[in-house]
């Protein structure tokens, strides 16, 4: 069995582990917090996704290209990680706090929300050092460290819902959804703890004699900017499609209490089901870097072609499945899951065009690998001018949030069609 399948194997089947402690915690979840709380929480996702791709900065994958090349020692790697991320996330953090009252009320119509985006901050930092530490891992290929940090982080979360949260949430809605939040602050910590321990002899740290190197440090960021730069750009527009959608909404004579509810359905219920293998295609987007790049750098490119077919293959395997699966028994899972039979018409819009979304990751994670990070960003970026402006366009129709379901479908087409291309291009001219 080849290197890419083992790792995918491995963090398959942790992933597998780890998505049925989220179905149960998300059942428990959606079930303690009611729709009123879940649309809370689905208008904070938005934000939260955001600071938790600022928070990690594209270093998991930075760390573990550089590792996997092998120019440098891996301590010293992880070293200028942990510099670099925690500098950025104090400031991001402090910065957050102090907009987080505009944030709320003037952006999002929602004032309860203000403490809701501080407590989503403060875990900043401790998701900072737990992405250095899994970016090792992700270099090395040792996937079973990852696996285990995520049933730790789960089985935490879960031990939460079952034992404190219905408390918080009988004492005060925001109280129970601010904890729920605080706890990755928690779930984070517990994270590094275990990588700290499962770390190798050699590659031990030292907090007090961490040292700042110039050349590996501007190597490091100039990988993860690339790398990170089209998630942030992709994570901005869902942080502004909330924003777009409830001012045009409102705007237009909808209701605030309709947007929250329907937006909360939408993502909380329809989304969610649809996503539920998603684990497997993150689990193939990380074993899919380190390999094209080891292979690419060493000018192997039927290699880096192979990789990338079976990749392509596996993503569109499970994606036509899940929607098929999920199409065909939306209302039963709806209700078995979340005991409502809210969001089945989103299910049924979303699914003919989401099997191309589980095409996305994968072959934008191949072309990161092989150093076309920047074309990434580029079509990262049209595609998320022209969801938003044609989330904008379509909302004015009068449709409620089947404008975003249309701009959704336009997205997805337009980034995978152009980098799909980009791909088959470079990797036909390397190997013909």
């Amino acid at each position: 069995m080849n290197q890419f399948f083992l790792s995918t194997f491995i963090l398959c089947l942790g992933g597998f582990i780890v998505k049925i402690l989220s179905f149960i915690i998300k059942i428990l979840s959606t079930r303690t917090l009611g729709t009123e709380g879940i649309s809370l929480y689905s208008l904070i996702m938005p934000f939260f996704s955001l600071m938790v791709t600022i928070a990690g900065f594209g270093m998991p994958q930075a760390i573990s290209k550089l590792i996997a090349e092998g120019k440098n020692k891996s301590r010293k790697i992880i070293e200028q990680g942990i510099i670099f991320l925690l500098f950025l996330n104090f400031f991001i953090m402090i910065l957050i706090i102090l907009s987080s009252d505009f944030i709320s009320t003037t952006l999002l119509h929602e004032p309860r929300l203000k403490v809701l985006i501080i407590a989503s901050s403060l875990a900043m930092p401790n998701i900072a050092l737990a992405c250095t530490l899994k970016g090792y891992f992700y270099g090395k290929q040792k996937m079973l460290p990852n696996n285990i940090s995520n049933c730790i982080e789960q089985s935490i979360r879960l031990l939460f819902i079952i034992f404190i949260l219905p408390d918080l949430i009988k004492k005060n809605l925001v109280l129970g959804i601010m904890c729920f939040l605080l706890l990755n602050i928690v779930t984070e910590t517990a994270s590094i703890i275990t990588f700290l321990i499962l770390l190798p002899k050699n590659t031990k740290l030292n907090i007090t004699k961490i040292s700042y190197d110039n050349l590996i440090f501007k190597e490091l960021v100039n990988t993860s900017v690339p790398l990170v730069s089209s998630r942030i750009i992709g994570n901005i527009g869902y942080f502004l499609e909330p924003i777009i959608l409830s001012n045009t909404l409102i705007s237009i004579g909808y209701s605030s209490s309709f947007f929250v509810f329907e937006y909360g359905i939408y993502n909380s219920y329809s989304l969610a089901l649809l996503l539920m293998p998603s684990f497997l295609i993150q689990a193939i987007c990380t074993s899919i870097i380190p390999e094209v790049s080891k292979f690419y750098s060493e000018h192997k490119y039927n290699l880096v072609k192979k990789r990338a077919k079976e990749a392509i293959i596996l993503s569109s395997i499970i994606g036509l499945l899940t929607v098929i699966f999920v199409t065909i028994f939306r209302s039963f899972l709806l209700k078995l899951i979340y005991n409502t039979s809210k969001g089945a018409n989103y299910i049924l819009s979303l699914s003919p065009f989401f099997t191309f979304y589980y095409l996305e990751a994968p072959i934008s994670s191949i072309l990161q690998g092989i150093g076309y990070g920047k074309y990434t960003l580029k079509t990262t970026t049209i595609g998320v001018i022209i969801k938003l402006l044609s989330l904008f366009i379509f909302s004015l129709l009068h449709i409620g949030l089947y404008g975003l379901v249309i701009s959704e479908a336009i997205n997805i087409f337009y980034v995978v069609f152009q980098n799909a291309t980009k791909l088959k291009t470079i990797l036909d001219a390397k190997t013909s």
